[in-house]
């Protein structure tokens, strides 16, 4: 990521050094998880859509320790391999949204509730802003080489509400609470980097 873009990386302090963490992303583009990866203070094991893992991409992914998911149903092997990585003290990576959308938290799916109740484990919201500001000239699908993109890690919080309950009304509830908590990061985030919403 160093070498094709210019990250610059904002509050990585604030990613707790030791025990399980989950990292919630917002997700506009599909350099976002890459970039995370390749900048993040600890290693990332990132919930990535099966339809990722093909040809020589399958075993390059699993052996850096990323997770294949099926999103048309639910995963419990991915589930169970997402609840591993929290409890034996690792980072998870998630996109909140489910997939590429604008990037803005505005609609999250309740998987990043379940497993930061379940484990216990605090999130850190991160903000990934730049890379759908231009198209690059050799490979538009990508942003242009060299250009910046900002990678901004916000502080951690508890998604539960103290009393350990896993009710559908307790999940709900901490959806909110995480939604809340990650839109007032990206907006932080983008005062930070003088970025405006849209133009990341």
């Amino acid at each position: 990521m160093y070498g094709l873009w210019k990250p610059r990386v904002l509050g990585a302090w604030r990613v707790p050094a030791t025990g399980p963490v989950i990292l919630a992303v917002n997700h506009a583009h599909n350099i976002d998880g890459p970039m995370l990866m390749g900048t993040a203070p600890r290693p990332v094991h990132f919930l990535i859509k099966k339809e990722a893992f093909i040809g020589p991409l399958d075993p390059f992914l699993l052996s850096i320790g990323q997770l294949k998911v099926d999103r048309e149903t639910t995963d419990r092997a991915a589930v169970t391999d997402a609840l591993g990585v929290l409890q034996s003290g690792g980072v998870l990576g998630i996109f909140p949204e489910g997939s590429r959308g604008e990037g803005d938290f505005a609609s999250l799916r309740s998987g990043l509730a379940y497993f930061a109740v379940r484990t216990g484990a605090p999130i850190v919201p991160v903000a990934v802003l730049g890379s759908t500001d231009r198209r690059g000239r050799l490979i538009s699908a990508l942003p242009p080489l060299r250009s910046r993109i900002d990678v901004v890690f916000g502080d951690a919080f508890e998604a539960g509400d103290g009393s350990g309950r896993r009710t559908r009304r307790a999940m709900d509830d901490a959806t909110l609470r995480i939604q809340k908590r990650l839109t007032a990061h990206l907006d932080n985030a983008r005062r930070l980097t003088g970025r405006r919403a849209g133009l990341e």
